[in-house]
């Protein structure tokens, strides 16, 4: 995995250990967000139809459609997002892959016990 993947992954859990208490943010960390992203450069970069495109990242093809015809602009986390896709592909769809089934599977843990306790 690259550089920026693995950044992304180490975050992620990060941001997990925090929501769930367990740790203290020790750092901060500036980003640059893009005010303009070409979504329908980065889609033919990727050699992607609209559909697949959206498919494969969580989106909907109304909306890439949208932004590619300057209907609708991306919001900050979307542009932040399109950014990392365009940087590692790859990342963002193994990160995905795993995170859809370690969340259905906390959210299953959590509904459990929560029906424990009741």
């Amino acid at each position: 995995m690259s550089k920026i993947g693995e950044s992304l992954l180490r975050g992620a859990q990060e941001a997990l250990e925090y929501a769930k208490g367990n740790k203290k943010l020790s750092k901060t960390h500036r980003i640059n967000i893009p005010e303009k992203i070409d979504v329908s450069a980065i889609r033919e970069e990727l050699d992607m139809s609209q559909d697949v495109f959206a498919a494969n990242f969580g989106l909907k093809k109304r909306t890439v459609e949208k932004w590619e015809q300057s209907q609708r602009k991306p919001t900050d986390a979307a542009r932040a997002y399109l950014t990392v896709i365009a940087r590692d592909p790859q990342a963002v769809r193994a990160a995905l892959s795993r995170s859809s089934a370690s969340v259905h599977s906390r959210a299953s843990t959590k509904r459990t016990h929560h029906k424990a306790k009741t």
